[in-house]
């Protein structure tokens, strides 16, 4: 077990022995989600689905993630988040053993239904983890935070995409519902393990906590989620919809080469994001430093080149494999780097008693940009090509930066990190 001396700035070893916990719990939960992702897609994909019934399949997990994080956050200030962990897993197990039924049951429907039941599980895993972070770390300690913040979040990411090819790799042995069997034991276990083997709870419940108090009266977390909107909106514009249908339809990938390629990305992804601290430490002048408000302007602005420059590469007749190849790979490691910064200031602008509403109102944004952005993936592919999709993500990249320069800064003369926690 590590001893607090072993971590800068961390609070009792009882906290970090929660902490594990929970991440643990969260990878099982985030395997597991990559895993039903591929399962479900690829299982109905040679059922004869359409592919607007398919997409239809997921619709609910999005929507459902707008709900869950708003109340979900609610329900971890009156409740704790020792509950809304143990009620994320639970549900996932409810949405497994749905998809345990015959597949005479499974229709489009009854599989909505199922999904977004996982969507909500998901969320409600996700903002418990994220939310104990905050808890683990001195309030002062901004890079000490940043470094748990990045490994969690990173490795959720390069999990998902363990979980995109675990979820194929299961489907071509043992079939849907052995597959789906596979990942409840999984779920059950981190379940079972997390209920025996933590202690005490995860935080302060506050029985009075009212659901108004979802929406943050801190400007800086308001502008924050903006940001966050615009930033998830400015890839999935391009990535959801548009660019696997450009994979499949223009260059003729064939379907494994697709969702292989998508994998790597979002373990890369991963990757990038619990590096983060160490690769934007390079360019602080103060070794201890965190990002702030400029950090993320700077990286909002230089995530906007990259799909302008692939879309006027695309229009020059280029190589199109090699510029969308290349492109998204750089575009990832920037948006990553943005990414990991955002989820950091979350934590940073809110102070212990809040953190779970701040946290949950702040994924509310990241949803609704996931939302957005799926949506308008397929209308303008569909109207505009990957020009028309990569364009738009360049525009929202833009207005991510702008909403980002009126962020907190660190630099003299300007509001910084520490002053941010309380309401304004």
């Amino acid at each position: 077990m590590t001893t607090v001396a072993a971590i800068p700035d961390a609070k009792p070893s009882a906290d970090l022995r929660n902490y594990a916990l929970v991440t643990g719990a969260y990878w099982a939960d985030t395997l597991t989600d990559g895993a039903l992702r591929m399962l479900v897609l690829l299982y109905f994909h040679e059922r004869g689905y359409s592919a607007i019934q398919v997409s239809m399949l997921f619709l609910f997990y999005e929507v459902f993630g707008i709900v869950t994080n708003l109340v979900g956050g609610w329900l971890a200030a009156r409740l704790g988040l020792k509950a809304t962990l143990f009620a994320g897993l639970g549900t996932q197990l409810v949405a497994l053993s749905m998809l345990m039924a015959s597949p005479a049951w499974l229709t489009v429907a009854y599989v909505m239904v199922a999904q977004a039941l996982s969507g909500i599980a998901k969320d409600l895993t996700k903002m418990s983890s994220k939310s104990a972070v905050k808890l683990l770390v001195t309030d002062d300690a901004h890079s000490t935070l940043f470094k748990y913040v990045a490994i969690l979040t990173g490795s959720k990411n390069a999990l998902k995409g363990v979980g995109f090819f675990v979820g194929g790799l299961l489907l071509y042995l043992v079939g849907f519902r052995m597959s789906v069997m596979i990942l409840a034991a999984l779920v059950a276990t981190a379940l079972v393990a997390t209920a025996i083997l933590m202690r005490g709870d995860l935080g302060t419940a506050n029985k009075k906590a009212k659901f108004r108090q979802m929406f943050s009266n801190n400007r800086a977390v308001n502008l924050l989620a903006a940001a966050r909107v615009f930033l998830f909106a400015s890839r999935d514009v391009w990535f959801v919809v548009g660019l696997p249908v450009f994979l499949y339809t223009v260059l003729g990938w064939n379907f494994w080469q697709v969702g292989g390629f998508m994998a790597i990305w979002i373990i890369e992804y991963g990757i990038v994001q619990a590096g983060a601290p160490t690769i934007l430490r390079r360019f602080y002048r103060d070794p201890v430093s965190a990002p702030d408000g400029a950090t993320a302007m700077c990286l909002a602005f230089l995530l906007a080149t990259f799909p302008a420059a692939i879309a006027v590469a695309l229009g020059a007749d280029l190589h199109p494999a090699s510029v969308v190849v290349i492109g998204l790979i750089l575009f990832g490691i920037i948006f990553a780097l943005n990414s990991a910064v955002h989820s950091f200031l979350i934590l940073a602008y809110t102070d212990n008693d809040k953190v779970a509403m701040n946290v949950g109102f702040y994924y509310t944004a990241n949803a609704c940009g996931r939302l957005a952005g799926t949506v308008l993936s397929g209308l303008l592919y569909q109207k505009l090509g990957l020009a028309g999709c990569l364009w738009v993500s360049a525009g929202l990249a833009v207005i991510t930066g702008l909403v980002s320069c009126l962020l907190p800064t660190n630099k003299p003369g300007r509001v910084s990190l520490a002053a941010v926690g309380g309401e304004e």
